[in-house]
């Protein structure tokens, strides 16, 4: 009989996977998608905090939030300043899982990755292997990591400074490019951060900078500098003559033209890398180098700046790194940036415009990222605004791994872990693997649509269901549920609240209890500890609130 239930159970969850071409129908007609411009209920704001600053919440984390103090606003601002240092937060966990994984690149300067897996690379696997540890450590840390708002921004500036990780010279720079460059700002000051990705090896790369000369000057990189990086194309007035551009109060131009991005590129003449390859002269570590022979000496004007000719080495592209940062453009077109991830696409205007005045007076200030999202966290738009966005397929997986507390190992030749890459890889969200200068979008539309949902919903049942080589299941749905907990409404109330923080409709409950009961009396106990088909359906049940749209959104 048990045998014979559970034949029945899995073609009942084979039958589930086979229908994710829509969802799942005992949840469809009760839970759909708010039409647009509808926004679903206010959750209370740890929910917010905890999908939307972070990738989720773990199972003490709501308390814990709760516990922070008498109000929200108390709460918040701590939890917010406490991120904020994420250096003082210790993560014992994540560390652990780093140690056993056993990274052997995450360590390496620059010269040593350019060294050892560009240069003298024995073959392709080991020329890959930091940008694919960069890979599975980032993940690592996005569903074990106590510095979760750390996680976050790092995420949004690697997209805001996306480079293709599969690019022949990104492969091998990607630990220098991470760490280095987007961690070591990520809370820092953006005229330094733009810098930093300037002179990275992966960037030069990435977008050719590293062969534009006096004699051949190459655009790329200027281009997207002015239109993804710093100003944003909101800022682009076209092709028309620098001083026909109209000023600002202070005789700033109010936006730019393919001119200064032409005479911004003269600028960045000649700044490359050390690669004998090309030049024996110029060494070959695989650090910024810059050439003075390959330099465009002569003057020029960007943002109505006059650099004169002849000035001392790197002082014209720190001059076009200065007028860039300084901009009021450019603060807008960071601030709806930022606001766009932390709040939603819909973020109030108003407090736009206080994160771009912020983002300029404090230009300067070593911290003025930090000052910048903590402004923007603690405004009363975030804490009143839910559904802005949506999760993106690794930010559901994450938030699957947080929420059940799934045992993945993320190390190198490990088949699970390379199995859930491949399933994001297919949702279209595998992390560093965008080929365009312009990230991941952040916009709610593009992860609505069929592919993303779909291959959402493929990696949770995944998750749910698999083994590792011993057959124990990464998510340990029993040990993880109270052992009181045992009817059907008792856990379908039990995961609901642990998965959402919050109750679901009294219609979408009632279909996860029936699912869960599978035509028993709600109320008695089900045989949990002692029956594989109870366990399996338990699976199924939580893969069915993970596939509900009130988990998809942040």
């Amino acid at each position: 009989m048990e045998r014979e239930q559970s034949r029945h159970s899995l073609r009942s969850r084979r039958r589930l996977v086979a229908d994710l071409g829509s969802p799942a129908p005992a949840l469809r007609r009760a839970q759909s998608v708010p039409a647009a411009g509808t926004a679903p209920p206010l959750p209370p704001l740890a929910v917010i905090v905890l999908n939307r600053l972070a990738f989720g919440p773990r199972p003490a984390d709501i308390a814990a939030f709760n516990n922070l103090g008498p109000n929200d606003d108390a709460r918040l601002t701590a939890w917010v300043d406490q991120q904020l240092n994420p250096g003082a937060i210790t993560d014992p966990n994540a560390d652990a899982r780093i140690a056993a994984a056993g990274y052997v690149t995450l360590d390496k300067s620059r010269t040593e990755l350019w060294d050892e897996h560009f240069v003298n690379a024995p073959d392709f696997s080991f020329r890959a292997l930091p940008f694919e540890e960069t890979e599975r450590v980032t993940m690592l840390r996005m569903v074990y990591s106590r510095r979760q708002l750390l996680e976050v921004m790092t995420d949004f500036w690697h997209n805001h400074f996306n480079v293709y990780g599969r690019h022949g010279i990104v492969l091998p720079m990607m630990v220098h490019y991470d760490r280095d460059v987007i961690r070591g700002n990520v809370f820092g000051n953006f005229r330094q951060m733009l810098e930093d990705v300037g002179r990275s090896t992966a960037m030069l790369y990435y977008l050719d900078n590293y062969t534009s000369s006096n004699a051949g000057p190459n655009e790329n990189y200027s281009r997207e500098l002015f239109e993804i990086h710093a100003m944003g194309r909101e800022n682009y007035l076209g092709v028309r003559q620098q001083n026909e551009v109209p000023t600002d109060g202070m005789g700033r131009p109010i936006g730019y033209v393919d001119a200064d991005v032409y005479e911004a590129t003269r600028c960045f003449t000649g700044w490359t890398v050390s690669n004998s390859s090309s030049d024996t002269t110029v060494g070959n570590t695989g650090a910024f180098y810059y050439r003075a022979d390959w330099h465009d000496r002569f003057q020029k004007t960007v943002l109505g700046e006059f650099i004169p000719a002849d000035q001392p080495a790197l002082k014209d592209g720190e001059d076009v790194y200065d007028a860039l940062a300084a901009h009021p453009g450019t603060g807008r077109y960071i601030a709806g940036k930022l606001c766009r991830r932390l709040i939603g696409e819909n973020a109030p205007q108003s407090i736009i415009d206080q994160a771009a005045a912020l983002f300029t007076a404090q230009a300067a200030a070593p911290d003025q990222l930090k000052q910048v999202v903590r402004t923007i966290i603690l405004s009363d738009a975030f804490k009143n605004t839910w559904g802005g966005r949506v999760k993106r397929p690794t930010e559901i997986a994450a938030g699957t791994m947080r929420t059940t507390r799934a045992n993945l190992p993320f190390r190198m030749g490990e088949s699970d872990t390379s199995t859930l890459l491949g399933y994001l890889r297919d949702a279209g969200h595998r992390l560093f693997y965008w080929p365009a200068p312009d990230g991941y979008s952040d916009d709610k539309d593009d992860w609505m649509s069929a592919t993303p949902r779909v291959g959402a919903w493929r990696v949770c049942n995944w998750l749910t269901d698999v083994t590792d080589d011993g057959g124990v299941h990464r998510m340990n749905v029993v040990g993880e549920t109270p052992a009181g907990v045992r009817s059907a409404n008792a856990l379908a109330d039990y995961w609901i609240n642990r998965i959402l923080g919050r109750p679901m409709t009294a219609a979408s409950r009632q279909e996860v209890v029936e699912f869960m009961a599978a035509g028993r009396n709600p109320d008695l106990d089900l045989p949990l500890d002692t029956s594989e088909t109870t366990e399996d359906r338990l699976r199924s049940m939580i893969g069915l609130i993970v596939l509900a749209p009130d988990f998809l959104w942040s």
